[in-house]
């Protein structure tokens, strides 16, 4: 070859070589045609087809595929779309939809989305040029990053609270001791919040295979969310304030059942407790210590060579007897459980599964097996339905023998290697899926199986616990943060990664107190209680071949203060309850990243202060390492009480303030109310027949849904529960209890109001005036009869009650 021809040559391929890349990437291309049906918009373009439909007026769902869309199916989403009022039209050039709420704008050349205001301001829009496409089976869609836009949620994400300028992977993964800025780790939950311009949105990409999230990382110029397979499917959510974009998320995916009661007290644990001697140890020196407690867990070494559904004789050879002494002692037991079943003729739950034939298999129908705890297993296809009533059945035995919580682990699914094989099939509920499609949402399905399970099996409402899952799962269970470290960067990245769940839609969530690998100082390990009595799930839990980490084991000092923090959550149960029931309406988290309430104050997404969160909606929690001496604490708008002192602080000022390893910095924010009880060692104790309301003096008007049912089962669902509203005036310092809805009979007959903030002045209380200048009395009936009128007539045969409402000096001390 002549080098004229060479030259010839290469000119031909440099001239050809942008069509040659342009086709490893395809976009969406020109709108083709459009059909017009109701709420919804059917799209056919140059490479693809896409609906848009309108869910309500603030939500909008966005479907784009290459070939024909498939029947609607999702893990996640249980809402369907509601009748609204929508206007859809079109021109050459666009297709304009309208509600209440928002507007959208889809151009046809090319395809391209831009949501707006009703105002007309962007509330997010495709980058132009980039919008949808795809290389090879993976889609991304590309939107603009707003000026200044930040970026939060995404659910058990590692990291800062704003995440921009970084990216993320969902792929559920082992991830031991994982270090503080791992990406992947256990649960995937691809939903965001986007914020910019006085204006905050969400975005669920629901797609359960690989998923990947770009917030400007390694790019100047779009953020972007994409999966490995399957097609763009996501739904756009727009509302004012972010709690109610949190609302709107949970209306789609659901939200959590009113928990066990007993779930909520302090669950002690490690990894492992054996025999039932050394159980029984446990449970009796919590008691004798005073520290209160509900629940102690049994890791894998309960089982017979860690075979799920079995117990080992020598250890514990009778289950159902050391369940019941438990109870009577005031304990639940809670217990661990893993997929994988092994491989052993002879061992019923095998084969029953394959009986059963429940197990998950290679395209040549042999079941699959991969190597964990207990040697080489079949793993349940949790996304059959038949698996998962089959594993419900198994459960039948833990019902017998009086367990009360289920905690599911290794749901990743981990196996040794951590690489299950691409193409072993699963049923996903007989659509067949291979485990790319399949991973992400395996946990979800365990957990969903071990929920209904044990609803049957246990009678009662039960404890679920789960490592892994996907979006949606916090309508079956709980979740722990998994295999964290005991150091102070892994205590602190430990709130963010709760903060993240909780605006990430779950409510009910923990981490392993004192950290699970490695051994905590006396002072972090003090700290960490602090914290774990306001993180919504409280449980202590160490791993094997650590030095033991109960509070006693640290000498008197954190012992006393970990018997302070345990006893206040205790004390603090009414608030910590009626705060879940909000959870179950609202789908707002306890645990709650101040950019929930300030999201447009730059102070909240500082590192200085991005782990501070409110618990419930009265606390302030200003979580420091262990040892630190001094910290400084921002504080939003409004007024904030220190809890200790009753000292007032003025909000919109960052404060340095002095540490201590017997104090947590715990704030209340102006107006709240507050309900606690007495002390009680455990939530099967009654407490004494007075509910202590706290209220705070502010400036503004605040509500309290007081919440009360058994605590155990789901008769509240048919009425029998006790509701009713608590509402501060501060205009005209009013406090106001509301008529009680429901069937069921509070357990205090009596309320004792306690004032804060509010000496030398006078307030009316149900329309009787009390003057705060002294202690005063304010006659009562029963608080399962109070008229919310101010009525003193108590109904025949009812006898009325003096309540003592006093002007205290806002001290609440911690010397229980």
């Amino acid at each position: 070859m002549t080098d004229h021809s060479s030259y010839r040559l290469l000119l031909l391929f440099l001239l050809l070589s942008p069509c040659l890349l342009m086709a490893q990437v395809k976009g969406v291309g020109n709108v083709t045609n459009v059909n017009i049906n109701g709420q919804q918009v059917d799209i056919t373009t140059d490479n693809a087809h896409a609906l848009v439909t309108v869910y309500n007026a603030n939500v909008v769902r966005v479907r784009i595929d290459k070939q024909a869309l498939a029947p609607d199916f999702s893990y996640a989403v249980i809402a369907q779309p509601q009748t609204t009022k929508a206007n859809i039209t079109q021109d050459a050039s666009s297709i304009s939809i309208s509600t209440d709420s928002l507007k959208v704008q889809i151009s046809k050349t090319p395809f391209a989305v831009t949501f707006y205001t009703k105002d007309g301001e962007v509330i997010s829009q495709d980058e132009a040029g980039l919008t949808t496409s795809w290389v090879n089976e993976s889609v991304t869609t590309y939107k603009k990053m707003q000026d200044g836009e930040r970026f939060i949620g995404l659910g058990e994400k590692t990291g800062p609270l704003d995440r921009k300028g970084n990216g993320y992977t969902n792929w559920n993964t082992d991830a031991f001791g994982y270090s503080t800025g791992q990406d992947p780790i256990y649960s995937t939950i691809p939903f965001y919040i986007g914020i910019h311009h006085n204006i905050s949105y969400g975005i669920f990409l629901d797609n359960t295979y690989q998923t990947d999230f770009n917030f400007g990382a390694s790019n100047n110029r779009f953020s972007s969310f994409g999966a490995r397979g399957g097609e763009m499917n996501y739904y756009l959510i727009y509302h004012k304030y972010v709690a109610d974009i949190i609302t709107a998320y949970t209306a789609l995916t659901g939200r959590m059942k009113m928990p066990p009661l007993w779930s909520l007290g302090y669950q002690q644990n490690r990894y492992s407790y054996y025999p039932e001697t050394e159980v029984f140890r446990i449970a009796q020196t919590l008691r004798e210590k005073k520290i209160p407690a509900d629940g102690i867990t049994l890791d894998i070494h309960y089982m017979d060579h860690y075979k799920v559904f079995t117990w080992d004789q020598n250890r514990f050879p009778n289950p159902k007897a050391m369940t019941d002494k438990l109870k009577d002692m005031g304990f639940k037991l809670t217990v661990i459980v893993d997929p994988g079943v092994k491989i052993e003729k002879g061992y019923g739950v095998y084969e029953r599964g394959l009986a059963n034939d429940i197990f998950a298999k290679y395209p040549d129908g042999t079941n699959y097996s991969g190597e964990v705890w207990p040697g080489w297993c079949h793993f349940p296809d949790f996304t059959n339905p038949k698996a998962r009533a089959w594993w419900g059945t198994e459960m039948k035995k833990y019902g017998d023998d009086g367990i009360s919580g289920i905690w599911n682990d290794m749901n990743e699914i981990a196996t040794w290697g951590q690489k299950i094989p691409d193409n072993v099939l699963f049923n996903y509920d007989g659509r067949m899926a291979s485990h790319l499609q399949t991973h992400n949402v395996y946990a979800m399905q365990m957990a969903r199986a071990s929920f209904e399970g044990a609803q049957k099996a246990f009678n009662k409402r039960p404890f679920v616990l789960t490592r892994a899952g996907y979006a949606g799962f916090q309508r079956y269970s709980a979740i722990w943060t998994g295999d964290n470290r005991a150091e102070d960067s892994h205590m602190l990245a430990g709130v963010r990664l709760l903060n993240s769940l909780g605006v990430s839609g779950v409510a009910f969530t923990g981490m392993d107190i004192g950290g699970f690998t490695g051994n905590p100082t006396p002072s972090l390990f003090a700290r960490w209680m602090q914290i774990g009595a306001f993180n919504p799930y409280f449980r202590n839990h160490t791993a094997v071949n650590t030095k033991s980490a109960e509070p006693w084991t640290f000498g008197e000092e954190v012992l006393e203060i970990s018997r302070n923090y345990v006893s206040l959550r205790y004390k603090l149960l009414p608030y910590l309850y009626s705060s879940f029931y909000e959870a179950t309406q609202s789908g707002l988290p306890l645990m709650r990243t101040l950019a929930i309430d300030y999201t447009f104050d730059k102070n909240v997404y500082d590192g200085q202060f991005d782990t501070q969160y409110l618990f419930g909606s009265a606390f302030l929690v200003a979580p420091f390492e262990g040892d630190a001496k001094f910290g400084k604490v921002y504080f939003p708008k409004g007024k904030w009480y220190d809890l200790y002192s009753g000292e007032v602080q003025n909000g919109g000022e960052q404060r340095i303030i002095q540490l201590s390893q017997r104090k947590l910095p715990v704030y209340v924010k102006q107006s709240s109310i507050i309900p606690m009880q007495s002390l009680v060692q455990s939530t099967s104790q009654k407490p004494d027949d007075i509910l202590t309301v706290h209220i705070y003096q502010g400036d503004v008007n605040n509500s309290f849904v007081y919440y009360e049912d058994d605590g155990e089962s789901y008769n509240y669902e048919n009425g029998a529960f006790y509701k009713r509203a608590i509402v501060y005036d501060a205009a005209h310092k009013t406090i106001t209890f509301g008529k009680v809805d429901g069937s069921f009979a509070s357990k205090f007959n009596n309320i004792k109001l306690v004032m804060h903030g509010f000496a030398n002045t006078s307030v009316k209380i149900n329309g009787k005036q009390a003057n705060l200048n002294d202690d005063f009395s304010v006659l009562l009936s029963p608080l399962s009869k109070f008229d919310p009128q101010g009525s003193e007539n108590a109904t025949e045969g009812e006898k009325v009650k003096s309540i003592i409402v006093k002007n205290d000096s806002g001290q609440i001390t911690l010397a229980y």
